[in-house]
């Protein structure tokens, strides 16, 4: 828990997924599969995939803009852009630069962060620290990835599970009380193997023969995943409440990782929370790695599922294996307010 520091809230979210659908019917046609089992073992009906001219960024400015004119807040008063990516335009320069241009957000400094299906959570844990410590006011994070540029559209043990999308969160000073009240990450590299892309590092360059051995996609351990996955959703949501002294009990709003409806409905079961107080989306979108989080919460929140004062709990986990949650005492609407200069509030 944040304890003599500043409030730190999201005040916008904005969120952009391509237009073009793959369905379940689409992939009967590529690879050994049907739409009975893709939907009985996953939950997932179909997925957004860009076009071959549509790069990670391009997906990142339009949430980072959506999210920016929700919160009221104009480009050129963001410190600092972290966006959350497996999938960068490039090796470098960073994804959040190119974001920084293309918004026009020029006094923000710019990094990108590489957590998985992860990121949005851990983008949240720094740039909430960021604000609390009045080092920066106004913290842009962006969960954004084309993981269609990664599949296998070969294997049908991964091509049905992923999508495209970008969601983002603006982070400010708000109300004591109210905001991030706490988040919990972690980590371990001893999973490493289990969901991986092998190639294009400094430990397997580019190559003919990496490109031939199709080194370049997606390798995962599905059933391995799985299991570390059902288990860690509930261990990190429990971490997290602790760190703000509360219990499962007090949930009033679920937004996991949209992974695998069986992942979702374990956690579900094992948290207590009923169906009615869980956002999913994954049917329509699929498995949009840190994004998932970020757009699932935007939508939320356009539909009105969440209010001021909700307890929301955000949850997930990703290949590194990483996972954390965090907990969020909904604040009360803030756009279109400055911040106060004496004391850094809004």
């Amino acid at each position: 828990m944040l304890k003599n520091l500043r409030p730190v809230g999201i005040v916008g979210t904005g969120s952009y997924v391509p237009e073009q659908i793959i369905s379940n019917s689409d992939l009967e046609k590529m690879v050994d599969t049907s739409d009975e089992w893709i939907r009985t073992r996953t939950g997932i009906r179909e997925r957004r995939k860009a076009d071959d001219n549509t790069a990670t960024s391009d997906l990142a400015i339009v949430a980072a803009q959506r999210a920016l004119e929700d919160a009221g807040v104009n480009p050129e008063d963001v410190d600092l852009i972290i966006v959350a990516t497996v999938t960068p335009d490039m090796l470098f320069p960073a994804t959040a630069c190119l974001v920084q241009k293309a918004i026009g957000a020029e006094r923000a400094a710019a990094f990108d962060l590489e957590a998985a299906c992860s990121g949005f959570i851990y983008g949240l844990g720094i740039g909430s620290q960021m604000v609390a410590t009045g080092l920066y006011d106004t913290v842009l994070v962006i969960a954004a990835d084309t993981l269609s540029k990664i599949v296998d559209w070969t294997d049908r043990n991964t091509c049905v599970l992923f999508g495209d999308g970008a969601g983002a969160a603006v982070l400010r000073p708000v109300s004591e009380g109210e905001g991030i009240l706490g988040n919990y990450l972690k980590a371990d590299g001893n999973g490493s193997e289990l969901l991986k892309v092998p190639a294009g590092g400094s430990r397997l360059p580019s190559s003919v023969e990496t490109v031939t051995q199709r080194l370049h996609y997606i390798h995962m351990n599905g059933n391995e995943v799985f299991k570390f996955a059902v288990r860690i959703m509930e261990e990190a949501a429990l971490k997290a409440l602790e760190q703000c002294g509360l219990s499962k009990k007090d949930i009033d709003y679920l937004i996991p990782h949209q992974a695998n409806i069986r992942i979702v409905e374990a956690a579900l079961k094992r948290l207590e929370v009923p169906s009615d107080k869980v956002y999913i989306n994954l049917d329509r979108y699929g498995n949009i790695s840190g994004a998932s989080i970020a757009v699932a919460l935007d939508e939320a929140l356009k539909e009105g599922k969440i209010q001021a004062g909700d307890l929301v709990l955000l949850v997930g986990f990703g290949a590194g294996l990483t996972w954390g949650a965090t907990v969020i005492r909904w604040p009360k609407g803030l756009k279109g307010r400055n911040l106060n200069a004496e004391n850094g509030t809004l």
